[in-house]
Formats: structure tokens, sequence, C-alpha cells
């Protein structure tokens, strides 16, 4: 049974190679379905690939191929928790390495416009247990791209 909510993302016209991309570099995750259009539509032709159903780490989503009219950006993202420094640098690597693009934080996009949260696990941790350990962890955070655990619990430990 389908779940009843279910992720969509508009892309262009590449929905499909998004999903693959996603399905090959994330685990717990996988393209289930790929639909063509039974007719023509704004943005494209009968037969072309009009949505893909797909997993992203055991999340629903399905990509429409919408045409250009909409981007994504920073409004949405998805939060993928990291246990170690080689699954961070792995999954960043991957997105950046693929045509995305590093930002700050931990956030980075891929070259579909959708952005994605890297935050090793210790990070949460950290602005969990709140106060002092917090506000270290969140300084050291601040002035980083991709998340480097060692200066977290370094800096969690002050």
């Amino acid at each position: 049974m389908k779940p009843k909510n279910i992720i969509c993302l508009w892309f262009d016209k590449d929905a499909e190679e998004a999903a693959r991309f996603y399905a090959a570099t994330f685990p717990d995750s996988e393209v289930t379905a790929v639909h063509l259009a039974p007719g023509d539509y704004p943005s494209g032709t009968e037969g072309e690939v009009l949505t893909v159903e797909f997993t992203v780490c055991g999340i629903p989503c399905v990509g429409l191929n919408g045409g250009p009219e909409f981007k994504h950006c920073e409004a949405f993202s998805f939060q993928i928790a990291t246990d170690t420094q080689e699954e961070t640098d792995r999954y960043w690597n991957a997105i950046i390495g693929n045509g995305g693009e590093e930002s700050q934080c931990g956030w980075c996009r891929d070259r579909w416009g959708i952005s994605w949260q890297i935050t090793p696990r210790t990070l949460t941790d950290a602005m969990a247990a709140g106060g002092d350990e917090a506000k270290r962890a969140f300084a050291a955070m601040i002035e980083m791209g991709k998340i480097d655990i060692a200066k977290i619990d370094a800096a969690r430990r002050g």
C-alpha cells in the first residue's frame, strides 16, 4: 500500500536521472517506477517520462517532469544523518562531484537544485544537549562548509 504522504519534486525534464543518482548514492533508496505521459502536456509529449517513483533513505518520493517553470530553493532540503567522517565525505563528495555546489553549515545543492544537509549525528546530539556544549558546536559549525566531525567533537568537549 502506498503511503498517504509522498514528497513530490518538480524537475524540468530529468526526474529519472536524478532519481537514479539518489538511488545509487544513498542507502535504502531505489527507483520503483517510471511512468510515461499518456498524452501531450504543456512541457512534454506523449511517451516521455512524466513521473518517477523512488525512495531516498526510505522516504517515498515522486519526481515530476513539469518543465522549467519552477525551481528548487533551500526552503526544502533532505537532511541525511551520518555517523562517521567517511560517510559524511562520501555523500558530500557524491553530490558536489556530480555537478553540485557547496554551501555552508553542512548544506550543499545537487546539480538539479535540490538542497541537502549532510549532518553528522554528533552535531545534532550537541544541539540537543544545549547549553555551552551546543554553543561551542554551533560556533564551530558556522565556520564550516562540509562538517568536520573531529572539530565538532573537539568543540563539544570544550
